[in-house]
C-alpha cells in the first residue's frame, strides 16, 4: 500500500473525530474488519489504529476493541490543577484547608519575627536541613511507629522533592520498578522523566498482589518497589500487618529497595507499624506537610538507612541545594508545639465527614475507598467510559479526574477519581449529586 493512502486513511480518521463526525465512544471496525473494508494488509490497518492512537484520538481496550476518545478534555487531566476553570468545583485535585489556618500562619511569622534565630534563616542551610530541626522530625516520626535518628532525616521542599531525590540517587536509566498498577501521577511522571522502566503490580480491593509481585522479581530484574501501604492514593486502602511482613520478605528474598510513600498515611487511625520500621536496612520512607497543614507549605522529609543520606544529600544540592530556612523553621516549631498533630486530628475529622456525606449521596454506586481518606475511587459500568463522564462532569462545572493519569498498564480500567477536600461541604454535596446523575446516565 503506498505510503500516501495509508497517511490518508489515517488523516481521514482524524478529521471526522476532531469534527465530531464520529463522536467520542464510537467504537470502530477491528483491525480485520478495517484491513477488509479497506483492502489493506492486518499489518498495515494495525498501524493506522497505532498512530491515531498515539495522536490521542483512539484508545485500544483488550477483549473491548477501538474507541474514539474524549479530544475535548484538557489534557493532564487528574495531575494538573490548571485546567480546572473559574466557577468549576475541583473534584480532581485535593488541597484540604481548615478554617483558621491563615491565623496560625500569622501569628507564626510574628513569633518568629521575635526570635534570636532571624538572621541565620537569611543564609544557606546545611543540604539535608540543621540537625535540630532534623531531630524535630525523627521526634514526630518516632510518633507514627518510625524509629530513626536525627541524622536518617533529610528535610526536603514537599514529599514530590523527596520522591524525586530518593529516585535520582538510587536509581539509573534503564532500571526495573515496580509500582501498583493503580498508582499517583507524580511517581508515573518521575519515572517517566528519569527513563525507568515501570512494571505494574496487579491490585486487589485490600493491597497489591504480592504474589504477582514475586512473580515478577522471578522473571525480571526488579530493583526497587514504590509502595503507599498507608492510605493509598487513589484507592484507599491500608495494608494489614501481614502483607507488609510479606512484602518485607520478597524485597529481602530479591534485594528489592522500598520507597515507601507516606504522603496520606497521618489520615488513618492506628495503622500497622511503617515499613520502614519492619525493613529499616532498605526501606526510604517518604512524607510531608502538604497535606496536613497546606498545600503550599513545600517542607517534606525523607527518613533512610545511613548509608544512603551522603548521596541523598548530594542531590538535594543539585536540585534545591537546600529547604527555605523560615518555612522549615515554621515547620518544626508546629512539629515540637503539637500545631501538626492538631490539624492531622481536625483533617481526620474533616475526611471522615466527607466521606459520610459521600456515602449517602452516592447510594448505589460501586465505590473503593477508605473512611478517612479524601478520595473516592469510582468503578464505572462494563459499557460507560470514563473520559465521557469526565467530560460531561465538566460541562455541568464539576472537574474529575478519570482513571489514566493513575494506570501504568496498557489497558487503562473504566473509573474516575473523586477528591473531596477542596471545595465546602455544601458545594461538595451538590457536586455529588451531579455524579450520581452523570454516572447513572451512562450507566
Amino acid at each position: 500500500m503506498p505510503r500516501s493512502r495509508y497517511k490518508t486513511l489515517v488523516d481521514t480518521f482524524a478529521v471526522d473525530i476532531r469534527s465530531g463526525r464520529l463522536p467520542p465512544g464510537t467504537r470502530l471496525p477491528t483491525h480485520r474488519q478495517l484491513a477488509t473494508e479497506q483492502g489493506l494488509a492486518l499489518v498495515t490497518a494495525s498501524r493506522v489504529y497505532a498512530e491515531l492512537e498515539g495522536m490521542g484520538l483512539v484508545s485500544g481496550e483488550t477483549g473491548r476493541g477501538t474507541f474514539v476518545r474524549e479530544t475535548s478534555l484538557p489534557p493532564g487531566q487528574g495531575i494538573s490543577q490548571s485546567v480546572v476553570a473559574a466557577g468549576m468545583v475541583d473534584l480532581n485535585f485535593n488541597y484540604p484547608s481548615l478554617p483558621g489556618q491563615a491565623d496560625l500562619l500569622r501569628q507564626a511569622l510574628r513569633q518568629l519575627a521575635l526570635s534570636g534565630d532571624l538572621e541565620s534563616l537569611l543564609r544557606y542551610q546545611p543540604h539535608a536541613g540543621r540537625l535540630h530541626e532534623r531531630a524535630s522530625v525523627a521526634r514526630h516520626l518516632g510518633e507514627r511507629g518510625l524509629n530513626v535518628s536525627a541524622e536518617q532525616v533529610l528535610i526536603v521542599s514537599g514529599a514530590q522533592h523527596g520522591l524525586a531525590v530518593v529516585m535520582m540517587t538510587l536509581l539509573k536509566p534503564g532500571d526495573v520498578i515496580a509500582a501498583d498498577a493503580l498508582t499517583y501521577p507524580g511517581f508515573k511522571t518521575l519515572a517517566e522523566t528519569l527513563h525507568l522502566e515501570v512494571l505494574p503490580i496487579p491490585v486487589t480491593a485490600n493491597g497489591p498482589d504480592l504474589s504477582a509481585l514475586d512473580k515478577l522479581c522471578r522473571s525480571r530484574p526488579v530493583r526497587a518497589v514504590y509502595s503507599m501501604p498507608t492510605l493509598h492514593n487513589p484507592l484507599g486502602w491500608v495494608m494489614d500487618t501481614a502483607q507488609r511482613e510479606r512484602l518485607v520478605a520478597i524485597a529481602r528474598q530479591h534485594d528489592l529497595m522500598i520507597i515507601e510513600d507516606a504522603a496520606y498515611a497521618f489520615l488513618a487511625e492506628n495503622p500497622p507499624l511503617p515499613v520502614a520500621e519492619m525493613a529499616p536496612e532498605r526501606t526510604v520512607y517518604v512524607s510531608g506537610l502538604s497535606k496536613n497543614i497546606a498545600t503550599g507549605f513545600r517542607v517534606g522529609f525523607v527518613a533512610a538507612p545511613l548509608h544512603w543520606v551522603a548521596g541523598f544529600e548530594r542531590t538535594v544540592m543539585a536540585t534545591t541545594w537546600n529547604t527555605p530556612g523560615v518555612m522549615t523553621a515554621i515547620a518544626t516549631a508546629w512539629l515540637d508545639d503539637g500545631t501538626v498533630y492538631q490539624l492531622e486530628a481536625q483533617k481526620r475529622a474533616d475526611a471522615q465527614a466527607r466521606q459520610a456525606l459521600a456515602r449517602e449521596v452516592l447510594t448505589g454506586l460501586e465505590t473503593v475507598t477508605h473512611p478517612s481518606s479524601y478520595f473516592i475511587w469510582l468503578p464505572l459500568a462494563e459499557d460507560a467510559r470514563a473520559d465521557q463522564i469526565a467530560m460531561a462532569l465538566m460541562r455541568e462545572h464539576v472537574s474529575v479526574s478519570p482513571a489514566e493519569p493513575f494506570a501504568i498498564t496498557p489497558h487503562v480500567p473504566h473509573a474516575i477519581r473523586l477528591a473531596l477536600g477542596s471545595v465546602d461541604m455544601d458545594s461538595l454535596q451538590q457536586a455529588l449529586l451531579k455524579v450520581k446523575r452523570v454516572v447513572g446516565y451512562y450507566a
